[in-house]
């Protein structure tokens, strides 16, 4: 039998030691990342238990009749660590479904961790959300390098980023994350007629907290930003989480150069480059401006899928 515990503050040292030791979890998944933003969500994160064992975690927040795992993360499935098998996790999802229907829930919004963040393969709970009859609802699109087996750049993007060498910009680590959220916010607002999800506060006081993991790396000329992106770092992945240019930068090219750089000069130890994803309105709609812009440096789909399971 599993057993299900709610996770409460006194639990917080074997959470994080149980994500670091994992196949799936990542940095987004301690406490202290998942807590910056604990006032926007009630949380009801799950640990499993098993033979007196702990098994798994469900990073998890509720939403009146409705548990989601996890609305304030980019994914947020199940963590489990090598000895998990397929019968433990079908037990694990026929014990959520106790808990949480006992509770009064009548429905789970399960967000999966994408197979590229998986250091050994993981998806044991994408065969028990079958055998429970779960419904895919979103599917969304991120585009990837594999770094070992690059398709490299398409024509039109080595030209770019021939130019944007000659334009001698510096690029380097900076920690001007005021600068660069002005910038984002600025160009978010320009495009899309949105803001981003995190202020130059909340990326300063998370890169503190994770200053191995997220970075904010920029091209200047002459002392003025131009460009910018910021890095989630994990075992296997280097994601972009913000891109920004201003005017002048896209002129000089200076976004070629600095994915240049952190293609062949910072990450090329890594196993995947995520530039995110190019989906909205729950995956119905692709920004194919965007996407193909990605597809130029030579990256190719891999996708998100997110489930409901009724209770």
């Amino acid at each position: 039998m599993v057993e299900v515990i709610k996770y409460s503050s006194e639990y917080k040292a074997v959470w994080n030691a149980f994500v670091a030791g994992s196949r799936n979890g990542t940095f987004l998944l301690h406490r202290d990342y998942m807590e910056y933003h604990a006032d926007r969500f009630t949380d009801h994160s799950l640990l499993f238990y098993r033979k007196g064992r702990l098994i798994a975690l469900l990073p998890a927040n509720e939403v009146g009749q409705e548990v989601h795992s996890h609305g304030g993360l980019t994914y947020g499935g199940i963590i489990s660590d090598n000895r998990m098998k397929v019968h433990v996790m079908l037990e694990v999802f026929e014990a959520v479904k106790v808990y949480l229907k006992a509770r009064g829930f009548e429905r789970m919004l399960y967000k999966t961790i994408p197979h590229i963040y998986h250091q050994v393969p993981a998806e044991e709970d994408l065969y028990a959300l079958f055998r429970c009859n779960a419904k895919l609802y979103r599917r969304d699109v991120s585009s990837v390098i594999e770094l070992a087996q690059p398709v490299g750049y398409n024509r039109q993007r080595r030209w770019e980023a021939k130019k944007a060498k000659r334009a001698q910009l510096q690029v380097q680590v900076s920690q001007d994350y005021s600068q660069f959220m002005q910038v984002e916010q600025e160009l978010l607002q320009e495009k899309y007629n949105k803001l981003p999800v995190h202020t130059a506060e909340e990326m300063a006081l998370l890169s503190s907290r994770f200053p191995e993991n997220i970075k904010l790396f920029e091209a200047r000329q002459e002392d003025v930003m131009v460009a910018g992106v910021i890095l989630y770092e994990t075992a296997t992945v280097a994601h972009c989480q913000y891109m920004s240019t201003t005017a002048k930068g896209r002129a000089l090219g200076a976004m070629d150069a600095l994915v240049d750089h952190l293609l062949t000069e910072v990450y090329p130890h890594k196993k995947y480059f995520d530039f995110g994803i190019s989906t909205d309105e729950q995956g119905q709609y692709l920004n194919q401006g965007l996407v193909r812009n990605k597809e130029s440096y030579g990256a190719r789909t891999v996708v998100h899928d997110f489930y409901e399971l009724i209770f």
